[in-house]
């Protein structure tokens, strides 16, 4: 048993409680929105406006060769493809020029490698949005598969009223290891915080494997300008910037869902998060507030209620505001899971959760003093 005053003790249950407290107007008041979320069913729109598909693809030979014709081959009347071969120095050239002759509507735009003036993604993507011939254009990477031929005409469906942004959903691909378990989770769980936060009309970011906006905004914004100097970021980043209450929607049909392989190994997933953890610091400070908001009431709640088992404090009252925090969880889990086809979550949630904690507080900070030395 810890030896501390009654004083303290109290300071820390009530600390404990208030922790769970927070935790749980986040899943009924935020996450809920997700979870209990019902689509308008529109009327399919015989108005389908020419669109974009923007791919930028460096040294993605094998991926370009599996998944580009599902991109291709989507059902949809009129739109072109454009993938912008950025430096490669594989055989991505080759392939694309050979698909052209098979596809009109396949369009390659080549970058040549210049020491002195080295590329990156958001230079890749800005070329290929300056050659896009239609207004609304539609990103993913070389090695994501729509899970349907309807993902075009689902996602650009939402383009109603003053839409400038869509939010697509883009999960990986299941497998057996405990390392493919909590990519999922995670990529699960931002999900649920950037889609719920959308509904609540305080969108915040999206993920560049299924996204789409018009080019007038991105033009409205000067592109990337504002993070220019940060390497990642192209497709949160913007969002953040380019969000308005009124001007995002998200699209959630299964079949407009745009899978993606995960990385098999520690190390390969490990410089993935860096990485990708390296934007938030230059997120709005509300939506920093809001994200931190969870994951510190998340180490709070975790570190207290390590502590207080090991008290003299009635462990029956600890469990209690545990198992109640745990069973509202796992509602609002439940149907985020179920809303996102990712239901063999449900039985870890306990464990992911846990290690959800460490990975945040691991590769956030690792994130936040990354310094940027790759361009891809």
């Amino acid at each position: 048993m810890l030896e501390i005053s009654q004083s303290w003790l109290f300071v820390w249950v009530i600390v404990f409680a208030l922790a769970s407290f927070i935790q749980v107007v986040y899943y009924l008041f935020v996450f809920s929105r997700l979870s209990f979320y019902k689509p308008k069913i529109q009327e399919k729109s015989s108005n389908l406006p020419p669109v974009s598909v923007i791919i930028a693809a460096r040294n993605e030979y094998k991926n370009l060769e599996k998944n580009l014709k599902f991109i291709l081959e989507q059902d949809y009347p009129n739109f072109e493809v454009i993938v912008v071969n950025d430096c490669s120095w594989d055989d991505s050239q080759k392939l694309l020029e050979y698909m052209q002759e098979q596809y009109s509507h396949l369009k390659v735009c080549q970058l040549i490698e210049q020491e002195k003036y080295p590329t990156g993604k958001k230079f890749a993507i800005t070329i290929g949005i300056k050659a896009a011939q239609h207004e609304q254009v539609f990103f993913t990477d070389a090695d994501c598969i729509p899970a349907s031929t309807q993902w075009l005409r689902l996602m650009q469906s939402e383009f109603v009223g003053n839409t400038e942004i869509v939010l697509g959903y883009s999960p990986y691909r299941k497998r057996n290891s405990l390392l493919n378990l909590f990519i999922r989770y995670e990529s699960t769980f931002t999900a649920m915080a950037y889609f719920s936060a959308a509904l609540g009309k305080h969108a915040f970011m999206g993920v560049g494997r299924n996204l789409a906006y018009t080019r007038s905004l991105f033009f409205k914004h000067k592109g990337f300008a504002s993070h220019q100097h940060v390497l990642s970021g192209d497709d949160d980043l913007f969002v953040n910037e380019a969000a308005t209450p009124n001007n995002v929607r998200i699209q959630l049909d299964p079949q407009s869902f745009v899978f993606t392989e995960p990385k098999r190994t520690f190390d390969s997933w490990q410089m993935q998060k860096i990485r990708h953890n390296s934007t938030g610091k230059l997120y709005k400070t509300k939506d920093k507030f809001f994200l931190g908001g969870y994951y510190s009431s998340l180490f709070i709640f975790y570190s207290l209620f390590t502590l207080l088992l090991f008290t003299s404090f009635d462990f029956r009252i600890i469990l209690g505001i545990f198992g109640f925090r745990y069973l509202v969880q796992t509602v609002i889990f439940y149907g985020v899971y179920k809303r996102l086809k990712s239901m063999s979550l449900i039985w870890f949630t306990w464990l992911l959760d846990v290690l959800f904690l460490f990975y945040i507080y691991i590769y956030g900070t690792l994130g936040l003093f990354r310094k940027h030395k790759k361009i891809w």
